[in-house]
């Protein structure tokens, strides 16, 4: 990967940058390798860790290099300034599909795949937990691990989590996509990996992308209707939580299981 200091891409200001700073390109003349090396990204990050670097300083970094325009040189930081002058945020930023990062002048389909590769990385490390196993005590347990995974996808998706009969994760399936109304979610795909995977009980789980954590009809009739056919199977549904954004919700906890 390219460096956030490359002097032949990087043209910027001193060192203070503000996210959403608003200066002209003409003021950053200095390449980022000529500032002062307690105010260059990666090297603040070397020596005081990534807590004192900007959202921009940490976007130069993952972006490598800037670019060149018809206007001059354009550092990695000033691309970070404007993408989150565009997009808000770096949680926004860190939700855009690959189409529109490239729609912001300077960034290319190389650049913004490596922040989406970031962001990514990201959340599925946040869905990890030390050690190979995960023992599931409550539904927090459960969107702590798939929460972060689901929570800024576009379309619904409907899992099934596999426990053996010490509550612990050892596996999870995807049974469908594209929504509970227009796709048909099957108790027979639910179980069916299920018994493959030899399974002592399972969790069902889907996003609301809307970010409303509310189930609805469609949502309590298919989780009875998986309810009874885990009874037939003798591998019970212990719960069906809704993740949406960073809130979830338990249909266990709301009385729908029983």
């Amino acid at each position: 990967m390219a460096d956030a200091s490359d002097p032949s891409t990087d043209a910027t200001s001193s060192g203070t940058s503000e996210d959403h700073s608003e200066e002209p390109i003409a003021a950053y003349q200095a390449p980022i390798h000529a500032w002062d090396p307690s105010d260059q990204p990666r090297e603040k990050l070397m020596q005081g860790g990534p807590g004192g670097l900007s959202d921009a300083e940490i976007l130069a970094i993952l972006l490598g290099s800037g670019t060149r325009t018809s206007d001059g040189p354009v550092s990695a930081v000033q691309l970070g300034q404007t993408l989150l002058r565009t997009f808000g945020s770096l949680f926004d930023v860190s939700r855009r599909p690959l189409k529109e990062l490239v729609r912001v002048r300077g960034i290319g389909p190389a650049k913004a795949a490596r922040l989406m590769a970031a962001f990514e990385a990201g959340r599925r490390s946040a869905s990890q937990r030390s050690g190979d196993q995960v023992q599931v005590g409550c539904p927090g347990d459960v969107a702590a691990v798939y929460g972060p995974l689901m929570r800024d996808l576009k379309k619904e998706i409907f899992k099934v989590v596999h426990l053996n009969t010490a509550n612990i994760i050892i596996g999870d399936y995807t049974v469908s996509e594209g929504g509970l109304a227009s796709s048909i979610v099957e108790p027979r795909a639910v179980f069916e990996q299920a018994i493959l995977d030899n399974a002592a009980s399972v969790i069902c789980l889907h996003n609301h992308p809307s970010g409303n954590p509310e189930p609805s009809r469609q949502d309590i009739r298919i989780t009875r209707q998986l309810v009874e056919a885990g009874k037939l199977m003798g591998i019970p549904v212990h719960d069906h939580l809704i993740i949406a954004g960073d809130a979830h919700t338990s249909l266990a906890e709301r009385g729908v299981m029983e």
